[in-house]
């Protein structure tokens, strides 16, 4: 519990206050909804069901809601267990004066509550924003499904490949509190692998560093370490830092805004592995964080493409929002030498990655540009569509573009369900119908989840 000199009183609606709330529903975003004196406030760190103490961290008079973090829990949940962390542990953070960091904030709830509350945002999302009451049957229901061992005991800890760190005014490794600019310093990264937690960045001196990230890949080849440099630090000062890591990491400079990469040593990009093919990921690429999820997520797409007669010999496919291009090279297999892919990325570092790891296969096309562009310049009549776009999702010009190409089939994959299921309302209204859902629990102890559709022509 908070003392009060660790927390100053301040009048009713501000920040600092502390309430007490009924905790009502889960929904999008990490947090729950309660109400207070007629008051929508968005609450972090607790479970449905419960009665807590909360501190106001947003609190405009003119907001249409509030936000707050738990800081006592007065009536817990079944499903409370202790947080893996310490420095994300909202009520222990807050009783020593600061905010929590971020990316941890299911922490506190058992792993299969998570992944019930998971499915509850994706049913609502998809029945609020695309009106759709029953959702497709599925081998494991309408259930999140748990990933790398998390469904039979399993802690959830270990499964980030990559990671993204802040760095303090003091040079220490920190992460920033969630919707803040308050940096944490941190000691440790539960949720990532031993090879990122391995290279102990917190054992650093990081001044002239703004931000640091990390990409080790889960096939043991050479992590690759990005320092985003201060304004004004010199060469030498990143060189001293880089000769800080070990001798086997890669270590780069490189601009978050324009994505420009400067070598310090070793090599500019990792080397993954997945689906039986090698992929080259530049520094600033994309590539899936979880350890299994390239294998998880290729598997999910396959079997509904196969497995509905869509992705077979011959067949005229298209990969968009490809990447460096995971889901190119499975398609290509699939199609064979008879058949013909369209990989189409916007990040021009990420498709020169696909360049490379596709040179081998003649009957692929890569094309760098945004995907509607594209796919007016090359109209031609689809079999099938791979759609993985980023947290922002298609949109409705896109899905539009889509529509119009006349597909038999759209495997879709989604990292966010409140975009997944505003453009799903956009196929429904064009005449398309959600017909196989699966969703992956690819994020423990986050709010986040991965879902895999298949999309189809309404008959």
């Amino acid at each position: 519990m908070i003392s009060k000199t660790q927390l100053q009183p301040a009048p009713a609606g501000e920040a600092g206050t502390e309430v007490v709330l009924d905790v009502g529903p889960v929904a999008h975003g990490g947090h729950c909804v309660a109400r207070h004196e007629g008051r929508v406030i968005f609450v972090r760190h607790a479970i449905p069901g419960e009665k807590v103490r909360a501190r106001l961290t947003d609190a405009d008079e003119k907001a249409k809601f509030w936000r707050a973090d738990v800081v006592e829990v007065l009536e817990a949940s079944p499903d409370r267990v202790d947080h893996f962390w310490h420095a994300a542990d909202s009520r222990r953070a807050w009783s020593h004066g600061h905010p929590p960091v971020g990316g941890a904030e299911f922490g506190h709830i058992a792993l299969a509550r998570q992944r019930s509350l998971k499915a509850d945002v994706l049913a609502e999302q998809l029945k609020r924003l695309a009106g759709v009451e029953q959702l497709p049957e599925s081998p494991a229901g309408t259930s999140v499904e748990a990933v790398g061992g998390t469904s039979d005991g399993g802690s959830g800890l270990g499964w980030r490949t990559r990671a993204s760190f802040s760095v303090t005014s003091a040079g220490r490794l920190g992460m920033h509190a969630h919707r803040s600019g308050h940096i944490i310093p941190v000691r440790e990264m539960p949720l990532a692998t031993d090879a990122v937690n391995n290279l102990r960045l917190w054992d650093i001196d990081l001044q002239g560093v703004d931000r640091v990230e990390v990409a080790a890949p889960a096939n043991g080849s050479r992590p690759l370490v990005l320092l985003a440099p201060a304004e004004g630090t010199k060469p030498k000062r990143l060189a001293a830092i880089a000769a800080q890591l070990p001798a086997d990491v890669s270590v780069a400079a490189f601009d978050p805004l324009t994505e420009a990469v400067e070598q310090l040593r070793g090599r500019l990009w990792v080397q993954e592995s997945a689906a039986g093919h090698e992929y080259r990921v530049t520094g600033a690429g994309f590539w899936q964080i979880h350890r299994d999820a390239p294998g998880t997520l290729v598997g999910a797409v396959t079997e509904f493409l196969q497995g509905g007669g869509f992705l077979h010999p011959g067949a005229v496919v298209a990969d968009l929002y490809a990447g460096a291009g995971l889901f190119t090279a499975v398609l290509a297999d699939a199609v064979g030498d008879t058949g013909s892919v369209l990989s189409v990325e916007g990040a021009p570092g990420t498709s020169r990655d696909a360049r490379k790891n596709l040179h081998a296969a003649p009957h692929v096309e890569i094309v760098q540009g945004r995907v509607e562009r594209v796919l007016r310049q090359k109209p031609r009549d689809f079999d099938a569509l791979i759609l993985d776009p980023p947290r922002a999702g298609a949109g409705k010009a896109v899905v539009g573009q889509l529509v119009a190409s006349n597909p038999r089939a759209i495997a879709y994959v989604s990292c966010d369900p409140a975009s997944f299921a505003r453009d799903v309302g956009y196929f429904r209204q064009a005449g398309w119908e959600l017909s196989a859902l699966r969703a992956f629990d690819l994020y423990p102890h986050t709010h986040h989840l991965e879902t895999v559709a298949l999309l189809t022509p309404r008959p």
